[in-house]
């Protein structure tokens, strides 16, 4: 089943160097991360299993980028777009907050980066890359359908010729651009729907500082502190719940009334959706030491916190990033697994 050309582990070799890109690119299609991974191990066993049918015309990542295509847009079929959750309701204030969960296939979901940002030496390379499965990014690109979706990351995020993506997907060369515009288009629609997050990469030293001073407030439960980094349009959502909260006032006064049981967190930092973010642990009454609360995903521009996006499907995401299920009273730091 090797072609001629290559042993079984050696194939397996060549396939495997693709998977992060893999993930990437089918993180983008379908919101998920799970899903993603899933349809990724998916495209690699379709490869091994076909390869001696591979004739080489094209290469074997664009081989692989067909699978991974075809795969998605089977999954994508039933038409779910997953959403934050400023995508599907009215920013509620906090007298009417309500927790309200929806089911896990309506969220986008977070994504370590090391799952999907494959290493490079080229920064403005990487930079696109990281911009690419931002929040706001995956949420517009949510809104395009299937094909389009697929048009706009081959050719905007992975720098793919218009030849090669219809080729890829059968069509041609004037339908890849005419899909292309129209999803520029909707993209263009969407602008300044909370996609304005600015991070340098690496953290200037500003951005830094601001981080640190992040941790020390919500450590400290100081909500003086925490409104002072707050933009004052901030928003913060917590999936599976559809609430979400605008302003510093909402925001600090949730936490200090539905949010009270997370005083005396604990943040451990994570690279997550080409942002700064955070595991949160919170004080386990029972156990002792820290329980798992939240993935935090934090949006930053003009020296303030613009986003503040808490995952709390813990026993699903702490493990994806690698993250222990407990941390105890003493320990004040644990190296990020993932």
């Amino acid at each position: 089943m090797t072609n001629g050309t290559a042993t079984t582990a050696d194939l397996d070799v060549r396939l495997e160097k693709h998977r992060t890109e893999l993930t990437g690119y089918c993180y983008r299609m379908l919101g998920s991360s799970f899903e993603a991974e899933d349809a990724v191990q998916d495209t690699l066993v379709r490869a091994w299993r076909s390869y001696d049918k591979f004739e080489g015309r094209s290469s074997l990542r664009s081989w692989l980028y067909r699978i991974a295509t075809n795969v998605c847009l089977d999954m994508l079929t039933a038409g779910n777009k997953r959403a934050r959750p400023m995508d599907l309701t009215e920013s509620t204030p906090l007298a009417q907050a309500a927790l309200s969960p929806r089911p896990d296939n309506t969220w986008l979901e977070p994504m370590p980066d090391a799952r999907v940002l494959p290493t490079t030496d080229d920064p403005a390379e990487a930079a696109i890359a990281k911009e690419s499965v931002r929040l706001a990014f995956m949420a517009a690109l949510q809104q395009l359908p299937p094909k389009q979706r697929a048009v706009l990351i081959l050719r905007e995020v992975l720098a793919w010729k218009a030849s090669e993506v219809a080729e890829l997907l059968g069509t041609s060369v004037a339908s890849v651009n005419s899909a292309l515009q129209r999803a520029r288009a909707t993209l263009a629609e969407r602008d300044g729907q909370g996609a304005g997050a600015v991070v340098s990469d690496p953290l200037d030293e500003e951005q830094q500082k601001l981080l640190e001073r992040y941790v020390a407030a919500f450590e400290g439960y100081d909500m003086t502190a925490l409104t002072a980094l707050l933009a004052e349009d901030a928003v913060m959502t917590m999936p599976p719940f559809d609430l979400w909260l605008t302003g510093h006032q909402d925001i600090t006064g949730f936490m200090t009334t539905l949010g009270a049981p997370c005083a005396g967190s604990r943040l451990l930092p994570v690279q997550v959706n080409g942002l700064p973010g955070f595991a949160q642990y919170k004080p386990d009454p029972e156990k002792g030491g820290f329980t798992p609360w939240a993935v935090q995903v934090l949006e930053i521009s003009e020296g303030r916190i613009t986003g503040f996006h808490c995952f709390l499907d813990t026993q699903r995401w702490f493990p994806l990033f690698g993250l222990p299920l407990h941390l105890e009273a003493e320990a004040d730091q644990v190296e990020e697994g993932a």
